[in-house]
Parts: C-alpha cells; sequence; structure tokens
C-alpha cells in the first residue's frame, strides 16, 4: 500500500513549525514532511518492526504526565498484518505508567530501534484493541529515522520476555539521590517522550518518544535539574516542537548492565541557540532543562542485557559538559601562552613534518574554526625566543592539535622543529586564530587552490567538511588543487584520495607536479602536469558560482588571484591565507567601497602602561611594534604585515591608523601594533603592554 495518498495537510502543528521557522527550514520541511512522513507504514517498516525484540513507546498519565517506556518481548512479538495495524505480544513491566495508560482511542508514540545496527523508526499511533495478551496500535504517522548519536550494543537476552520474574515492587521518588544522578551522569543513552493535545494543530492528539544519545556525561544533572544538549537530526524538530506548545516530559533512562529502569516525568525549559551553555557545548544547536516532578525506579526490568559495541561518531564529535565546562573556562586564558605536549610525530613528505600536540593540564583544547592558524614559541640554541604561526592541518573535531611544518632552506624555527622536537617534548602555543576559514554548512560549491605547503588549511578544511557531512547530513562540495614540484613534495595526497571517496565523489582532488619522473604515469601517480592555469580548472570545474580559497607562497597566491579575477570572478569571492610578506594585492571590485583609514598623529605620546613607558612618537616614526621594541620590550609578533593577528595588543585609550590595512580579525579593543600608529586627534595612546 505505498503508494497511498501522503497528508493532504501539513504534517507538523505550530510548535514543529516554529522550530523549524528558527533554523530557516520551514518551506523545505513542510514539502519534505507531506512525503515522508506517511499516514500507513510503508513494507520496509513493516518488515523492520516485526524483527525488533523491543520498541520504546510514549504514553501520557491520567495526570497529564508524558512517560517513556521500554516494551520487550523477544523477536517476533510484534506483528503487522496491515500497513495501518502493528499487533504487539507483551505488557509493560509491573509499575510502568504505560500499564494504566493503555486504553483504547489512547494515543502512543513508538520507536522502532535496532541498537545493534542503528536502524531506527518511528510511529504516532492509538491504541485500537486491547487483549489479554497485548494491544494493537492504529498508524497515525509513520516515518523513519536517522542513525544519529546511537552507540551500538549487542543484546542477549536472560530470560523468557513472558516468563513470571521475581522483582523488587517499584520506588517511587520526588527528588533524585546520588545513585539516580551518578548513573544519569554515566549515561549515554536515554529515550524522551513528549506530547500535545488536538487544540494545538494535529489532526490527532499526538504523543511521540524519541532516542537521545552522546558521549558518557552528556547530560548534566543539578539536584533535580537534568540539562541536555539538542544535536543536529532531521529539521522535524516533533520533540522540540511538542515542548514549544507543552513543555512536559517524559524520560527513561536503561540500565543495559542490571536490566534497571529510571523513569522520569517532569517540565521543560527550552536554551536556544544563543544561551550561553549551548554555545560552549562542542555539537549543540539548542538544548533543554528538564525539572523532576516524579519518578520510578524499576529493577531487573528488562529480560535482556547489552553489552556496549561502539561509539556513535557524531558522539565522539561532540562534548560531554565535564569538557564543555573546562572549555569554557579556560577560554578565559585565550589569549595567553599555554604548554603543549607533543604526542606524535609524522613525515608527510620528504620536506613536510607533522607534529601532533596534546593538552598537559588536564583542560580540554581550545576550539578553532577549519583554517586557522596556531602560534607557537620556541626557543632554538642560541637564537633566544622565536615566535612562528603554522597553520593547522587537523580538523576541530579533532582530539589533537597538528601543524605540518615545511622544512625551509635557512629556517631558524621550522628546522628547530625537524631536527630537534621529538615526542614527549613541550612547546608553547596561543590559541588558534585568523580569519581564513570555511563554512561547511555553505551550499555554493567550494575551489581550493594550494600551493606546496599551502595545502595544509585546505586539509583542515576537507576533514571538517567530511565531519559536518556527517552530523549534519550535508556535504559542501569541494575540488582541492594542489601544486607540488613533485610527488615526494607532495603530502596529504592519500587522505584526499580517501575524502573523495568517503565523499562519494562530493570532494574531488586534484593533483598537479611540477616536475613529475619519467616513471609516474598521468591518472595514476598525479592529475596534471605543469601549473595550476586556465585550462586545468576549465578541465575540472564546470561554469557555476565558486567560492575559491587560495593558500601557498606569495607568487602562487598573487596568480591564482590574478588568473581567478581576470575569468571573472569577484573579489568577495576570493579568500585567502598569508603571513609575513605574502600579502595578497587585490583588486577590488568597483561597487565596493573600503573603509576609510584616518590619517597619521602628527604627534602623540604612547604609553606601555605595564611597563610604565612613555614615548613621544611624530609623524613618520616607525610602528608601534617597532617603538616598543626600541624600548627593548619584546612583545609578540610573527608576520608583521597584519595578517595573522599575533601582535594584538588591547588599547586602553586613544585611536591607531594602520599603515597596510590588517587582513587579521582585530577585537574591538585590540589593535594590531605591527602594523599601527597614533591616529589623527590621539594626543595620547596608551597600550597594556
Amino acid at each position: 500500500m505505498t503508494d497511498q495518498a501522503p497528508f493532504p495537510q501539513s504534517p507538523f502543528h505550530a510548535g514543529e513549525q516554529e522550530a523549524q521557522d528558527r533554523v530557516g527550514k520551514r518551506a523545505s520541511m513542510e514539502a519534505f514532511g507531506k512525503v515522508a512522513i506517511r499516514p500507513f507504514m510503508p513494507e520496509q517498516h513493516r518488515v523492520f518492526f516485526e524483527q525488533l525484540p523491543f520498541v520504546v513507546l510514549g504514553s501520557v498519565d491520567e495526570q497529564g504526565w508524558p512517560w517513556a517506556s521500554i516494551l520487550t518481548g523477544g523477536k517476533g512479538f510484534i506483528t503487522s498484518p496491515s500497513s495501518k495495524r502493528l499487533n504487539l505480544a507483551a505488557r509493560p513491566a509491573p509499575g510502568d505508567p504505560l500499564q494504566t495508560s493503555l486504553k483504547t482511542g489512547a494515543p502512543i508514540g513508538l520507536l522502532g530501534i535496532e541498537i545493534p545496527t542503528r536502524r531506527r523508526n518511528r510511529m504516532n499511533a492509538q491504541v485500537i484493541e486491547k487483549t489479554d495478551g497485548g494491544f494493537s496500535l492504529g498508524v497515525m504517522q509513520s516515518f523513519g529515522n536517522c542513525p544519529q548519536y546511537i552507540q551500538t550494543r549487542d543484546i542477549e537476552f536472560i530470560r523468557d520476555p513472558a516468563a513470571p520474574a521475581e522483582k523488587s515492587a517499584p520506588i517511587s521518588f520526588t527528588e533524585l539521590d546520588q545513585a539516580a544522578i551518578d548513573f544519569i551522569e554515566g549515561s549515554d543513552t536515554f529515550f524522551v517522550s513528549s506530547y500535545i493535545s488536538p487544540a494545538n494543530g494535529l489532526t490527532a492528539e499526538g504523543v511521540d518518544v524519541s532516542h537521545r544519545g552522546g558521549k558518557a556525561g552528556f547530560v548534566k544533572v543539578d539536584g533535580n535539574t537534568l540539562t541536555i544538549p539538542d544535536y543536529s537530526g532531521n529539521n522535524f524538530f516533533n520533540t522540540i516542537g511538542n515542548f514549544l506548545v507543552n513543555p512536559k516530559a517524559g524520560l527513561i533512562f536503561p540500565d543495559f548492565e542490571t536490566g534497571d529502569l529510571l523513569m522520569l516525568t517532569g517540565t521543560v525549559e527550552l536554551l536556544w541557540e544563543d544561551h550561553p551553555e549551548v554555545i560552549a557545548f562542542k555539537g549543540a544547536e539548542r538544548g533543554w532543562r528538564f525539572t523532576l516532578d516524579h519518578g520510578l525506579r524499576l529493577s531487573d526490568a528488562l529480560p535482556f542485557r547489552s553489552q556496549f559495541g561502539e561509539w556513535s561518531p557524531n558522539s565522539l564529535m561532540a562534548d560531554d559538559w565535564a569538557t564543555s565546562d573546562a572549555r569554557a573556562k579556560a577560554e578565559e586564558q585565550r589569549n595567553t601562552w599555554r604548554t603543549l605536549r607533543v604526542a606524535k610525530i609524522e613525515d608527510e613528505s620528504s620536506v613536510i613534518r607533522s607534529f601532533y600536540l596534546e593538552a598537559i593540564d588536564g583542560q580540554p583544547l581550545l576550539s578553532y574554526e577549519a583554517g586557522q592558524f596556531l602560534t607557537i614559541r620556541v626557543r632554538p640554541d642560541g637564537t633566544g625566543s622565536q615566535i612562528r604561526t603554522y597553520t593547522l592541518s587537523s580538523a576541530p573535531a579533532d582530539p589533537a592539535y597538528r601543524i605540518s611544518v615545511k622544512r625551509e632552506p635557512g629556517g631558524i624555527v621550522s628546522n628547530h622543529l625537524h631536527d630537534n622536537l621529538i615526542v614527549g617534548d613541550t612547546i608553547e602555543i596561543k590559541a588558534p586564530k585568523g580569519a581564513f576559514y570555511i563554512d561547511a554548512l555553505e551550499k555554493r560549491p567550494a575551489v581550493l587552490l594550494a600551493g606546496g605547503v599551502g595545502i595544509t588549511p585546505m586539509m583542515a578544511m576537507t576533514r571538517h567538511v567530511l565531519n559536518e557531512g556527517v552530523r549534519k547530513r550535508y556535504l559542501r562540495p569541494l575540488t582541492v588543487f594542489h601544486a607540488a614540484q613533485t610527488t615526494d613534495q607532495r603530502t596529504f595526497a592519500q587522505e584526499f584520495r580517501a575524502a573523495e571517496a568517503e565523499s562519494n565523489g562530493k570532494i574531488r582532488y586534484v593533483s598537479v607536479i611540477g616536475h613529475p619522473t619519467e616513471a609516474e604515469v598521468a591518472g595514476e601517480d598525479f592529475d596534471a602536469s605543469g601549473r595550476i592555469d586556465v585550462d586545468t580548472l576549465r578541465a575540472y570545474l564546470v561554469l557555476d558560482d565558486y567560492d575559491f580559497f587560495l593558500c601557498g607562497p606569495s607568487s602562487f597566491m598573487q596568480a591564482m588571484y590574478d588568473l581567478l579575477r581576470n575569468l571573472g570572478v569577484a573579489d568577495a569571492r576570493i579568500f585567502a591565507e598569508s603571513f609575513g610578506p605574502a600579502v595578497l594585492s587585490r583588486r577590488v571590485d568597483a561597487q565596493v567601497q573600503l573603509p576609510a583609514q584616518p590619517p597619521e598623529a602628527e604627534m602623540s605620546v604612547v604609553k606601555f602602561e605595564k611597563s610604565g613607558f612613555e614615548q613621544k612618537w611624530e609623524t613618520g616614526d616607525g610602528t608601534l611594534l617597532e617603538t616598543a621594541e626600541a624600548h627593548g620590550l619584546t612583545p609578540d609578533f610573527s608576520c608583521r604585515a597584519g595578517s595573522c593577528g599575533s601582535c594584538a595588543v588591547q588599547k586602553l585609550s586613544g585611536e591607531v591608523a594602520y599603515r597596510t590595512p590588517p587582513t587579521a580579525k582585530v577585537a574591538t579593543d585590540d589593535v594590531l601594533i605591527c602594523c599601527a600608529v597614533p591616529a589623527q586627534g590621539s594626543s595620547t595612546l596608551v597600550l597594556d603592554l
């Protein structure tokens, strides 16, 4: 009966529609929902439900409190005689509120979940018949569900689900004891039930029950209040939408090792995307607080036990609350130096070596965007303190920072890192920063053009786009062009080829080798030879609107920029990363007006507050960095061109002008002293230095 007509009216009620509006998905979900949400079960759902040993049900008691329950019957306890009906030959566990809620006409939410494979499908239904051995449900809505955040487990029954078992009486409570708190905070899985009434705009009274998962510790407990992150999902917003209309929830936490069940019901407060706790929790897009009204503890209620299998990749990319709280605290020290340990070293090519850096202070690494750089400080023998910036080649979801450093002839720091740094050594860093990064959710395809070691941010971007494709179920199309002199000097080729395969071709990698050997074959060892030029781009890119990202030596970047501009690509569509003297000379589009820089002061007094120095400054004098160095101060810096942000210093009073407009992002009260001077009208400029 899969040819039955879908819902003629919207399958979403006012609360779901409001939540969809908040994320800009209302129109697309309306069209998709009318197809994906059916008033019957497709054949594959019927087959799926019939093979399940248990299901999760949502119900509402006579006092209007929602409950989530687990109903077990073993394989074959569910049958589907038609696409509109499920028969369940099982009874709720003694003490479960579902026992009294199963009345003819009662609304029920059903979640079928196959934990070993992460498959799940959902249903909104009504009780249409009760029997001595079970009950039947009539389908109101049936739809599939994504496998995200489900930890796999193997299930083994220890007794016949239908056989009577000696069990302790259910324990009622209105406050969470320490045992309950410890169990909840150690859980990686629970189920949540919510509901609305017909007056809320649904065709019938609706109960929903959903899975929630994450790392152990993803639920925070404070007294009787639970705080729960809400991740990216299918955008139906069944649970969140119900909360908007009726802020009540029923939760069930299963103990897969003992068979115990912790059942809670209470009220809900929503935390939206701008809430500080949501912002600090990596992976969360919103959240909610649950306050307990009352609950039940059922001992040995499950006739099966379950052995943990593996974490969901989505769970591993998100925080737990301990990590989130620690990172929020660490963020207060973002602009200070921090010592990390070298955890691993890998040679990526004949000239590039990767260093993996991990925390040694017990605090999480600070978050960053894919494409940003890390500032490091080292002390090579006989040279004193040296500061450099290296782009991170790791993705934001990775557990360690990774910098991939090219050995430069005569390079003090790069040679020091290659020759002297070993696993176990420590290195000082400042938190990642930079304005060169990718938006993985942008719909416009992106083209990444890299020369030599300029491939490092492109590697980070590619891995981030892949990760977000898993988390958000949207993968931004990428084409990566990498120019290297030889295959021996090329790096990350295998990782990019793996990304091509994992993305089913939505990510493409083009290796351009300047001087291939006679033994190397085009199409096997590389894709094109010579340089990246117009013909190279035309061979791989169809006519489309792209964002272009450039990174590499200054001559490479300028050549790529000029090539793109000559092809008619708007300046605003070209994003570039460069350090030191490799500052791009741009041709701004005629309709774009750059902000005017204030003129320099004719005379000013520069005060370095922390150091106690004061210096008269006149037109033509050096930058603020050079002025500080003339007084023997050693402020942090790297590029001396306003592109890296390493020299940022807080401005306490006065105004500055920039001789070179900075490309690095500057906080409102900060100054990039490497290219700044006092501005006209500032008789005194005070810096926190």
